[in-house]
């Protein structure tokens, strides 16, 4: 059965979001199009270009997520100076390394530009802080002069997961100058409101959200000026999408609450990864006994 699919950032919690791919590829379930913003966009991007759960799993067997953390080097061999950098570069590592790594798994099934892909088959959610907006990508490049058709899909994910200050923000060259970009996740972490506007729907849209439903949330405790912040920050990734995952939504939606996984924890040990697959194999495998689409 043809299916849209969307799916939310997380960092390294996006291991789960394979398992979840999973339990749906084992149900018969194929994906039309697809949307995702951070760790989501990976996993769509990767959809999108043909890879099944199981060579996702052996890309990630495969791979050492501490190789693609690409520090600067410092001319002077003290540990204080990448915190002298990050203030200029505003990011610990380039994310260069990164980039390159999906580029290469992309161009493995023939997917480099989003002219290798079929129209609105992927739509990857980035954050333009230079004019404070929500980018849609490829939607919204010709608004800045790019023609989305020879756009990188890689670069267009490693805007998407480009978490500020762990990753530099990108500099996307535009008509207007520099624009700084950076993680998705800052503006929609959830973008299933790329799909909410359509009157009928072409189609199912499902959902795989890396967190629990908004009313098992627990309350955020506040009490000095770091919990502040973090507060903040979650709110801030959180309000837009909250508003479209409503009682008509959250029965479309996977949630699959993360615990104790930081999303920048990328010397995760290959238990842990095995263990988050699995567990979003089976919540989604739950999720399916009583959906009705």
């Amino acid at each position: 059965m043809d299916i849209d699919g969307v799916f939310s950032g997380g960092g390294v919690k996006g291991f789960a979001l394979i398992g979840a791919y999973e339990a749906l590829e084992a149900r018969g379930f194929r994906f039309k199009r697809l949307a995702g913003t951070s760790a989501g966009a990976l996993i769509a991007a990767f959809i999108a270009a043909g890879f099944t759960s199981k060579e996702m799993i052996e890309i990630m067997d495969e791979t050492d997520l501490t190789d693609l953390l690409d520090g600067r080097k410092n001319i002077l061999p003290y540990s204080w100076m990448k915190w002298i950098l990050l203030y200029w570069r505003m990011g610990l590592y380039k994310g260069e390394t990164l980039e390159k790594w999906i580029a290469d798994r992309l161009n493995q099934k023939g997917i480099r530009t989003f002219a290798d892909l079929p129209h609105e088959r992927l739509r990857i959610v980035a954050s333009d802080l230079t004019n404070g907006t929500i980018l849609i990508l490829p939607d919204d490049l010709p608004k800045y002069g790019i023609d989305p058709l020879r756009f990188s899909v890689a670069k267009a994910v490693r805007m998407s997961v480009s978490i500020p200050y762990f990753f530099e923000p990108v500099m996307l060259k535009t008509k207007e100058g520099k624009q700084v970009v950076v993680d998705g996740g800052v503006l929609s972490n959830f973008p299933i409101f790329l799909f909410d506007d359509e009157g009928v729907k072409k189609r199912p849209v499902l959902g795989v959200k890396l967190s629990a439903k908004q009313e098992q949330k627990p309350k955020k405790n506040i009490s000095n000026a770091i919990e502040l912040y973090e507060a903040l920050f979650q709110t801030m990734k959180e309000a837009h999408d909250a508003r479209y995952i409503s009682k008509r939504h959250a029965k479309n939606i996977v949630f699959i609450p993360i615990k104790n996984v930081l999303s920048t924890e990328f010397s995760l040990k290959e238990a842990e990864k095995k263990k988050m697959i699995a567990y979003g194999r089976e919540k989604t495998e739950q999720f399916l006994k009583t959906w009705t689409y």
